[in-house]
């Protein structure tokens, strides 16, 4: 292979060096086709329901409460016991809501409020997942690695990320909300059984119990960080103004173009595939915080140009920059979480992690939803981009450390890495 096409293509050290690194990524992959019918096909039929944008939008105040308790509860209970059994206890528990939906979905006039309670119970089961998942990176991969580990997830995701939402819409629009979510049933099974082959990850020696004061100790953690807090702060903002998904069956409506719902979901995605297909310059950056600002200012800019337009393939394409944008942040701040957390603590930070990009887009949601159904859609996704793009600048001049955050100088990333070394030096 050219050197330089060597120096571009995706790192794949992470995939030879961990087989649970591999497992995982398999997994992640069937779960997220199977999640994203679901995704598609609940929205949807919220809308078929009620013809409300507000109805949809409210799907993520109804997630709001049960992901901030069980996402910081997640994270002290990743940190005190097997992480392994946290995954598949609760992939089993989304597989059974996945169930509720299918059976409602049967129905001869199908419910609008199981809708809501399900989607309650994916962000509390989600809440309680993600810590155990993102905590265990940096257990299974080796320091060095981690921004190359950090690219392969990003590309596991975007392949789902553009062939789910594609497919989603053909099976919703030709075979119904059923048949979508019996493929989510079928998918969640899979994974299941693919998490019970994980390595047994006990937690470290002395685990505390979860607790409150366990919870409050991660949160000071964070809180005395300045570059921790600005990833969290950045993310936050930039979900909050510009996360329009929920509104894009309205935005089709506006621009007369039903047929590109799909292609809209999917196109952030493309966007991110093409930015990880050439992220091998990734693994030798060590200004990772410079990522984070660019990339949330990048989307940003991107949403406001995508709602301005009136042309549905320059929505697109606005909406696959975005994509790139949201990748390029996502990397930055997945490295410094990683590079920087002490293993204690990994499952209480992973869980403000967790709130710091679900928070986001559920808060989002509301706002996009109630601002569309006063304004409609495209007044709503061209003035959230703008809002970010402010937020983003402002959040930067507040914590100028994010933007000078150096992997090779930040004391917090050698302490981590130093710890990596002697640990893989002593042997399991």
């Amino acid at each position: 292979m050219p050197p330089k096409l060597a120096a571009v293509l995706p790192d794949l050290a992470p995939w030879r060096s961990s087989k649970d690194f591999r497992l995982l990524w398999v997994q992640g992959l069937v779960t997220y086709l199977g999640s994203v019918m679901a995704l598609i096909a609940l929205p949807l039929q919220i809308k078929d329901l009620t013809g409300s944008p507000l109805a949809v939008g409210a799907m993520g105040a109804v997630e709001l409460v049960p992901l901030v308790v069980f996402g910081l509860y997640g994270g002290a209970l990743a940190d005190a016991v097997d992480r392994r059994k946290v995954i598949v206890l609760t992939e089993a528990g989304l597989g059974l809501l996945a169930v509720v939906l299918l059976l409602n979905a049967m129905l001869p006039h199908p419910m609008l409020w199981p809708l809501y309670v399900v989607a309650a119970g994916v962000a509390a089961l989600a809440g309680l997942q993600r810590p155990a998942l993102d905590s265990l990176l940096a257990r299974i991969v080796p320091h060095d690695q981690l921004a190359a580990a950090a690219a392969l997830n990003a590309l596991r995701w975007q392949t789902g990320a553009i062939a789910g939402p594609a497919l989603a819409g053909l099976v919703v629009a030709y075979a119904g909300n059923g048949p979508a979510y019996a493929t989510t049933v079928v998918c969640f099974a899979a994974s299941v059984l693919m998490c019970r082959r994980l390595s047994p990850v006990p937690p470290v020696e002395h685990a505390a119990k979860p607790s409150l004061r366990g919870i409050a100790e991660g949160a000071r953690y964070a809180w005395s960080r300045p570059v921790l807090l600005g990833t969290y702060a950045v993310d936050l903002a930039a979900m909050f103004f510009a996360f329009p998904n929920t509104i894009f069956p309205f935005l089709a409506d506006e621009l007369d173009a039903d047929w590109s719902l799909g292609l809209m979901y999917s196109a952030g995605a493309v966007g991110s595939l093409l930015l990880s297909l050439t992220s091998g310059w990734v693994s030798r950056t060590q200004r990772h915080g410079l990522l984070v600002v660019c990339g949330a200012a990048g989307w940003g800019l991107a949403m406001a140009a995508a709602g301005w337009t009136a042309n549905v393939w320059l929505v697109l394409l606005c909406l696959g920059l975005a994509g790139a944008g949201d990748m390029l942040s996502g990397l930055g701040r997945s490295t410094i979480w990683n590079q920087t957390i002490p293993d204690r603590l990994r499952g209480r930070l992973a869980g403000i992690e967790v709130l710091s990009y679900s928070i986001g887009p559920q808060l989002g949601q509301v706002r996009a939803g109630a601002m569309a159904g006063w304004t409609g859609a495209r007044p709503a996704i061209w003035s959230g981009g703008l809002a970010c793009v402010a937020a983003v600048g402002l959040l930067t001049a507040a914590l100028p450390k994010l933007i000078s955050y150096d992997a090779r100088t930040d004391e917090d990333a050698r302490r981590r890495r130093a710890g990596q070394e002697a640990a893989d030096a002593a042997g399991p």
